[in-house]
This record gives C-alpha cells, sequence and structure tokens, in this order.
C-alpha cells in the first residue's frame, strides 16, 4: 500500500508520462504515413500550378526549368497536348509506353478544376508511385509522380526513432520526477514535522519561507499558529505559576492568620487573667496593708499597659499591612531626632547601666516620615533593651551611602540562629518563647518596622556580629 505523497506522486506523473509517450507513439506508427502522403500530395497540387505558369516558357527555358524541379522536388512529370501528343517526359517517361499507357485512361474525366490521385506500382521498377492527374487551363494533361518508398522508409525510421526517443525521455523523466518529488514533498515533510513537534508542545523549530506560493503562506500559517500557540501555553503556565504560588500564599496567609489569632490569644490571655486575678482580690479584700493594695493596683495597670500598647501596635500593623495607611514624608535634621530620643530613654539607659555609644554627623538632612522614623528607632531600642547581656553595651552609628543613610543599633547580647534571621521580622515571632513576658515584648515591634520600611520601599535587616546584634533601617538623603 502507498502511503507516501512523494511516492503517489512520482508514480501517477511517470505514468502519464508513459501514457503520452505511448500515445504519441502510436499515432506515429498508424498516422505518420498518412500525414506523410497528405503532405506530399499537397506538395505535388503546388507544383502543378506552378509548371502551369511556366508552361508558357520557351521549350529550352521550360526544359531547364523541369529539369530543376524535378531534381529539387523529387518528382517525375509528363505533360501531353489535348491529342495526347508528347510535349515533355521526365526520363523514367521516356522509356517504355507502358506507363504513359497505363494513365491515358485518366485524362478522359480530368477537367481544369479537379486532380485525380493514383497509387501506382512502377512495372519496370516495382515501385509504388503516387500519381497525380490534372488538365491544364490550355488544354494540356499534367501528370506527376513520386515515388513511395522513401517516404514509408522515412516514417519507419521516424517511428523508429521516436520509439527509442521515448523510451530515453521517460527514463530522463523518471529520475526527474524523483527529484521533483523529494523537492516538491520536503517542504510537506517539514511542516509536518514542525506539526509533530507543536503536538508535543515544542514550538522551537520554524518554518523557513522562502517561497510567495502556498506552500509558503502554509509555512507563514503554521509558523504564527506556533509562536501563538508558544505565547498562549507560556502564559497559561506563568499564569499556572502565579496561581500556584497564589496559592502557596494564601495557604501561608492562612497559617499565619491562625498563627496570629493564637499568638494574640495568648499575648492576652495572660494579663486578662492577671488583671482578673488581682482585681478579684482587691473586691474581695485579700489584701492587708496598703503596701499590698498598691502592688495589686500597679499589676493591674502594667498588665493594662501592656494589653494597650499590644492593641495599639495591632492596630497599627493591620492599618500597614491593609493599604490604610500613608506615610507623611518631608525633609528633617536626622541628628536631632537621635538626640531627642536618646534624651528620652537616657533613665532607663541609667537605670540599667547600659554603655551607649553614638557615632553621627552633626547634621543629617533626611526625607522620612518624622512619626514612623521614631516608631521605629523606639522599636529597636526596646528590643535592643530587652536583649541585652551583662556587658550591656549599645553603639548607635549612623552611616551615609550615596543617596541613602543607614542607621544601626548593635547591642551586645546572645546571636540571633541564622535560619532565624530572616523570620524575626515575621508578627508574633521569638527566638526565645520563654524570656518575652519578663521582658515586655509583645512580637509585634519588628513586624512594623518591616511594614513601615516596605510602605517607604527602602531596606532593613539584622545581622550577628561578633558579641552581638546589629538591627538597622535605611531612608533617603535629602
Amino acid at each position: 500500500m502507498i502511503h507516501s505523497v512523494r511516492q503517489k506522486l512520482f508514480i501517477w506523473i511517470s505514468l502519464l508520462i508513459a501514457f503520452f509517450v505511448l500515445f504519441s507513439w502510436v499515432l506515429n506508427t498508424n498516422y505518420l504515413e498518412r500525414y506523410y502522403l497528405f503532405h506530399k500530395s499537397t506538395q505535388l497540387r503546388n507544383n502543378a500550378q506552378q509548371i502551369e505558369t511556366l508552361i508558357t516558357n520557351p521549350p529550352e527555358d521550360l526544359y531547364l526549368q523541369m529539369e530543376t524541379l524535378e531534381d529539387y522536388e523529387n518528382i517525375n512529370i509528363l505533360i501531353l497536348n489535348s491529342s495526347y501528343e508528347l510535349i515533355y517526359a521526365t526520363l523514367s517517361y521516356r522509356g517504355p509506353n507502358i506507363r504513359i499507357n497505363m494513365v491515358l485512361d485518366r485524362l478522359q474525366d480530368l477537367t481544369e478544376t479537379n486532380y485525380v490521385e493514383t497509387i501506382t506500382t512502377d512495372p519496370v521498377s516495382n515501385m509504388k508511385l503516387l500519381d497525380i492527374s490534372r488538365r491544364l487551363n490550355n488544354g494540356y494533361y499534367l501528370i506527376m509522380s513520386t515515388p513511395l518508398a522513401s517516404l514509408e522508409a522515412s516514417a519507419d525510421i521516424a517511428n523508429t526513432f521516436f520509439l527509442y526517443t521515448g523510451l530515453a525521455t521517460l527514463l530522463l523523466a523518471t529520475l526527474i520526477i524523483f527529484a521533483f518529488s523529494r523537492r516538491f514533498t520536503r517542504p510537506i515533510l517539514e511542516l509536518n514535522d514542525i506539526a509533530q513537534r507543536m503536538a508535543r508542545l515544542d514550538f522551537s523549530k520554524t518554518y523557513p519561507v522562502t517561497t510567495k506560493d502556498e506552500l509558503g503562506e502554509l509555512g507563514q500559517s503554521i509558523n504564527s499558529m506556533s509562536a501563538q500557540l508558544s505565547q498562549s501555553i507560556n502564559e497559561l503556565q506563568e499564569a499556572n505559576a502565579r496561581l500556584k504560588e497564589d496559592i502557596k500564599k494564601e495557604r501561608q496567609i492562612d497559617e499565619m492568620r491562625k498563627e496570629f489569632i493564637s499568638n494574640v490569644s495568648h499575648e492576652l490571655k495572660t494579663p486578662i487573667a492577671l488583671i482578673q486575678g488581682y482585681a478579684e482580690g482587691l473586691k474581695v479584700n485579700v489584701v492587708q496593708d496598703e503596701g499590698e493594695k498598691d502592688f495589686y493596683c500597679s499589676v493591674i495597670m502594667d498588665e493594662a499597659n501592656k494589653m494597650n500598647k499590644l492593641v495599639k501596635e495591632l492596630l497599627d500593623l493591620s492599618q500597614m499591612e491593609a493599604g490604610i495607611f500613608r506615610l507623611e514624608k518631608s525633609p528633617f535634621d536626622l541628628s536631632s531626632l537621635l538626640d531627642r530620643v536618646i534624651a528620652k530613654y537616657k533613665p532607663i539607659f541609667e537605670e540599667k547601666q547600659v554603655k551607649l555609644e553614638v557615632d553621627k554627623a552633626e547634621v543629617i538632612p533626611v526625607n522620612a516620615d518624622i512619626i514612623r522614623t521614631e516608631q521605629i528607632l523606639t522599636n529597636y531600642i526596646n528590643n535592643a533593651l530587652n536583649h541585652l547581656n551583662e556587658q550591656k553595651q549599645l553603639k548607635l552609628t549612623v552611616q551615609t551611602r550615596e543617596d541613602k543613610v543607614r542607621i544601626s543599633l548593635f547591642n551586645s547580647g546572645e546571636l540571633i540562629p541564622e535560619d532565624a534571621l530572616s523570620k524575626i521580622f515575621t508578627s508574633f515571632y521569638k527566638v526565645n518563647q520563654a524570656r518575652t513576658r519578663t521582658d515586655g515584648g509583645t512580637g509585634l515591634g519588628l513586624s512594623v518596622v518591616k511594614a513601615i520600611q516596605g510602605k517607604d520601599n527602602n531596606l532593613y535587616g539584622a545581622e550577628n556580629l561578633e558579641g552581638g546584634v546589629s538591627f538597622w533601617f535605611e531612608l533617603d538623603l535629602v
């Protein structure tokens, strides 16, 4: 069974050429000789008209012109007057009068308008001849004959030659068709390969369009379809990747929400329990003296302050993460702000015997939200105070970097595990869960820093240094 287009094209075109070669050979074999005979008859009639114009010439000129015509056209000529007397005769008619006697019986019916054609056999040479007889305008009779042997031989030679040339043509055409079919079907095979690759979602191969015919247009269409499919699939893959990422983020957010609720519940449960317990104690008068009463009230106030601080930080954080708040940026002197914050914490530093070192310029012009900047500094200082070790060292450093200024706060203390450095800015994340209650931390301060810096498009972070940890953030210089 034939499946290949190349094979079909090769076989059908080869059969078509073979049919035409055979058909032409049959036509030549059966009709070439008749055509030659018709052509020769027409030629003799034309010669008859030419002789009729020459018959009026003088005899010496007539004989010369007749002999020239005989030699050139290979014909025999016989001219008789109305009394059947010989006027001119070719050499073959000058011998025995047998041939002349053969044509005399045809002359009785001749007119000036008709021709009589016959095929006769020369009694001497036994050669077939084509004879044409006509009566001329002056009453003379013209008989012309030409041998048919050369005609038959020419037809046979032509038929044989055509047979050989036909076979050679068929062989050559077969080779050409084979090469043509390969060249013709090569683009189809390339397009098929591209289509199969597209079915396997491989769009790397394109069809080289070099023609403006139907195959070129098909190639352009497939290239266009391949490009569009590739783009669509890439977009689908990107959308799928984004969807997976969104699903992952949703799961993370859901986990964070659950953890957030759990952390808030945990942070509120203890102060509420303490406030409830000490308040009940005051109600039932379990206190013995004013000193104990003051202690109960101090505990209630301290826990209420912690709850108030937690609620405020939660509100700030929720507004920041929801995008409700916006920064009120304006130029100000960062150095003055740092001096003011340090002065605010001076009593605490003295109480805790903190060794503070400050390295900054006298004037540092920045463009930022002064309230949020102070909030970041406060959160960093509170975090540092909660994690100081027995050396109690704090170092505030301000460095200018191109169009940014970096504020770093180092505190001596225990290093943060490397796997926790990327997590400490997450809400309620605590490296050491056990110490947070006693140190007063809520686990929200650093997440507030993250939200503010994210809104301001500035960097922030933490790094372990020798002997402690450094927290930093950046602001825009004016």
